[in-house]
């Protein structure tokens, strides 16, 4: 699959910098590179884009004033120079906000984002795999496609951007893989009970209104989980 993508910033060396880091990643297409957000209005009324890379901070309008406008909104990674402007991005359902000067490292970041947003079922190295039993994955780790039972999973730990499942026999296996997009690929019984954890609800020993224990591990519950999850276990 090919992504095109519209640059719109009035800085010509920001605009360059993100064509640079695009240019150095498969299937995605640079459709028009813009100075202003008038510019790309046209680009957008004769051309289907995927992907916006979007200053906030121009002349005239505004690139979040600009994207409130747009009838057909495509996806967008707002950029600015200013760390103020966060919250005003988010609310707007950017799938990410880079900060200048914009370093591949967390460019690429916004990017695997991006791609899961659009494709869930997949990540640029496409680590998992479904099966259509339901009863089981299969996740690459070392190099191997490891097949690994639902009922065998006790709880999955986030860990930047791996993930290390646990499983019953104490082992664990560690993959490069978001905890978000790794718990569309389970089943109901897996509840997300804090941003870092996933828990197999057939595996819960005990709780409080603080944390889960399997197997005597205590794991937390997050704040923003406690309502949803206190519900379904009680």
């Amino acid at each position: 699959m090919s992504f095109k993508c519209l640059i719109i910033d009035d800085e010509e060396l920001a605009r360059e910098l993100i064509e640079t880091h695009l240019s150095q990643l498969a299937n995605f297409e640079i459709v028009a590179s813009c100075a202003s957000a008038i510019e790309a209005h046209e680009v957008l009324q004769k051309e289907k884009v995927d992907l916006l890379f979007l200053d906030i901070e121009m002349p005239v309008l505004k690139g979040t004033d600009f994207f409130k406008n747009l009838t057909q909104k495509p996806k967008v990674i707002f950029t600015t120079a200013y760390r103020d402007y966060a919250i005003e991005g988010f609310e707007l359902s950017a799938v990410d906000y880079l900060l200048k000067p914009i370093v591949f490292e967390r460019f690429f970041k916004a990017i695997e984002k991006f791609i899961e947003s659009v494709k869930p079922t997949s990540t640029l190295k496409s680590e998992v795999k479904n099966d259509i039993s339901g009863d089981y994955i299969f996740v690459q780790s070392n190099k191997k496609n490891i097949k690994i039972l639902f009922d065998d999973i006790n709880y999955i730990e986030s860990i930047k951007d791996y993930i290390r499942i646990h499983l019953k026999d104490t082992s664990t296996i560690i993959i490069k893989h978001g905890i978000t997009a790794f718990s569309k690929k389970l089943d109901a019984r897996f509840l997300r009970v804090h941003r870092s954890y996933i828990v197999n609800s057939k595996k819960i020993t005990a709780f409080t209104k603080q944390d889960i224990e399997i197997e005597k591990i205590e794991i937390p519950i997050g704040d923003y989980y406690k309502s949803d999850i206190l519900k379904k276990l009680q």
